[in-house]
């Protein structure tokens, strides 16, 4: 009975508990640090904003290029009463008012890789939602890797160094397939490596771009192999460009994976695979391509066999 009263008595109370904060502190002690270092909870009170002219009074430097970056636009939101760099270092009043004590401002530069991409999709999540699947942040790498936030010039995306360069620095194993006799003009800066590749994540392997048909990667481009066909090559459908070509660099032309069109040719198309083969005279199958003969590979509309 005395049990029974006790949580009667407990269920009246917690209404007054829960105001003044003890419930609170129990169940959330140990979420402090993350509030502490999320710049952009809307817990502070606007009184605890200074506004970007109190912080140029010290960092001039980063203020004077401030203008050109593309996070500037944040002071055009809410009627001209955004603000910018408090958007991402948080209220800045006990930073100012302790004389620039650093502990007590949000800074990146001692942020951990988890606060720092917190930070950042607090604003892209919704062009980036699958960045925490990427194999980026797999990795252990934050927006910081790639991105300068005060900007660098000629880069509207605030990379830290233009493409190919900066993703070179990570994927050595890539930069010689550009070197090859027969490569996409990437070092030329015809072709980014963003074209093909959403560096924010996918849910396509080695963060290639999702579409419907992922052939569309490729034919954006090559245009005159998109279709639709009357007559279909169905390894164009099921396996894609990649079971033929190189997509980087290739020893052999047309970025096709095998130096000899035949031998590429009858993978599929041999009697052991199961495929259908082509009786020609002796010799004659090593010394002409056939290509020679089945011009419209990719598809046709008008031959099945893909003739001319």
């Amino acid at each position: 009975m005395k049990r029974v009263l006790f949580c009667v008595a407990l269920i009246a109370l917690l209404p007054g508990l829960w105001k003044t904060g003890w419930v609170n502190a129990a169940s959330g002690s140990g979420q402090q640090g993350t509030t502490a270092q999320n710049p952009t909870s809307t817990s502070a009170p606007a009184s605890s904003y200074v506004g970007s002219d109190t912080c140029m009074t010290c960092h001039a430097d980063v203020a004077k290029s401030f203008p050109t970056n593309p996070h500037s636009r944040l002071a055009l939101m809410h009627d001209g009463k955004g603000v910018t760099c408090e958007s991402c270092h948080g209220p800045g009043l006990a930073h100012v008012s302790s004389g620039g004590d650093v502990t007590k401002i949000f800074r990146f530069g001692a942020a951990s890789t988890k606060e720092i991409d917190a930070t950042c999709l607090g604003c892209h999540a919704g062009a980036h939602p699958n960045f925490n699947r990427s194999p980026h942040a797999k990795a252990g790498l934050s927006c910081l890797s790639c991105h300068s936030i005060h900007g660098v010039e000629n880069e509207a995306s605030l990379l830290k160094v233009s493409q190919p360069t900066l993703c070179y620095t990570c994927h050595t194993d890539v930069k010689g397939a550009f070197a090859m006799p027969f490569h996409h003009p990437v070092d030329e800066g015809t072709v980014k490596c963003s074209d093909c590749h959403d560096v924010h994540g996918t849910f396509g392997r080695n963060n290639l771009k999702s579409t419907v048909d992922q052939n569309r990667i490729c034919t954006k481009c090559h245009v005159e192999t998109r279709g639709p066909f009357v007559y279909e090559h169905a390894a164009v459908k099921a396996v894609g460009c990649l079971g033929c070509h190189t997509p980087h660099g290739s020893q052999n032309a047309r970025l096709l994976n095998m130096p000899s069109i035949n031998t590429l040719c009858n993978q599929c198309h041999s009697p052991v695979a199961g495929g259908t083969f082509h009786t020609m005279n002796a010799g004659s199958s090593e010394l002409t391509p056939c290509t020679s003969c089945h011009t419209m590979i990719h598809g046709s509309n008008l031959n099945q066999a893909f003739l001319k």
